[in-house]
Parts: C-alpha cells; structure tokens; sequence
C-alpha cells in the first residue's frame, strides 16, 4: 500500500459535539416516568446555554417545559428529584435502554444549589443526554432491574 492513500474521511473535521459553541447547544433530556415500563419520553432543548447555565437552571426549564406541554401530561404525576448524563456525545452507550447504571457518583448533576457549578464543567457537550428520573424509583429499580414491559 501507499502512504498516499486516499481515505473517505477528514481527520480536520471536527465531532458534532464540538461543532457548536457551548452557549449554543442541543442536548436531550430523557425524562423518566417509570423504570420497569421503560417510560421515557425525550425532550430535545436546542440553543441552550452550557456555559452559564447550572444544573438548577435545567432542571427548572425541564420542570417548566413538563408542565407546560401537553405532551407531558403523564409525566407530571413523578416527583423529579435527580439528574443523571446518560451518555456523552460519541461515547458508549449503557445496555440498559432506560438509564445508565454506572456513574452514579461522578455523573450526577446538581439541581439545589442556584450558584452551582456550570453544565459545561460536567463535561456536558454539544448533543449529550441526561436522565431526569426520581431517585427512590431508580434505587428501587437498580435493586430489581426486572423490567415489566
């Protein structure tokens, strides 16, 4: 072979996750009914800002856009209490469809503290996607993981 062989990508060119400026991102919000009946329903943000919005900013537009839109009405009987990344742009995805079992400690994102830290220094990117979910059904669930559905 030739070291001038062509190849049908271009290494310059750069990953969706870095295509678009961190004020300026899309991320999916896995919204979390129930765990055994795989429930989920997404909500897409898009133009949303990582740079200066914390976790407590999200989980308050998340809270507004449930109960807002209709298509959420089933989804506003769970007392959301926990955000989770579920999986980053171009990273490995988790076998369970419902939510990432792994990183419990260290991809949990606050959603108390209004001066916290900012989305974008929990490594959240450009097309990243977060659980929100209650926290005592994800115990209970992780526990059991049988899945009804």
């Amino acid at each position: 072979m030739s070291n001038n062989q062509q190849t049908d990508y271009d290494l310059n060119e750069p990953l969706t996750s870095t295509a678009a400026p961190l004020t300026d991102s899309t991320i999916t919000l896995r919204i979390i009914k129930s765990f055994p009946y795989r429930n989920v329903r997404n909500l897409i943000l898009r133009d949303y800002d990582l740079k200066n919005k914390t976790g407590f900013d999200l989980f308050n537009d998340c809270m507004k856009h449930i109960q807002t839109d209709g298509a959420f009405r089933p989804f506003r009987t769970v007392k959301y209490n926990k955000m989770k990344i579920y999986t980053h742009a171009h990273g490995s995805k988790t076998v369970n469809l419902v939510i990432n079992f792994n990183h419990d400690d260290d991809w949990i994102i606050d959603i108390t503290d209004a001066n916290g830290k900012k989305l974008c220094e929990y490594d959240i990117e450009n097309e990243t996607e977060i659980s929100l979910y209650n926290e005592e059904d994800y115990i209970a669930y992780k526990a059991n993981p049988i899945e009804k559905w």
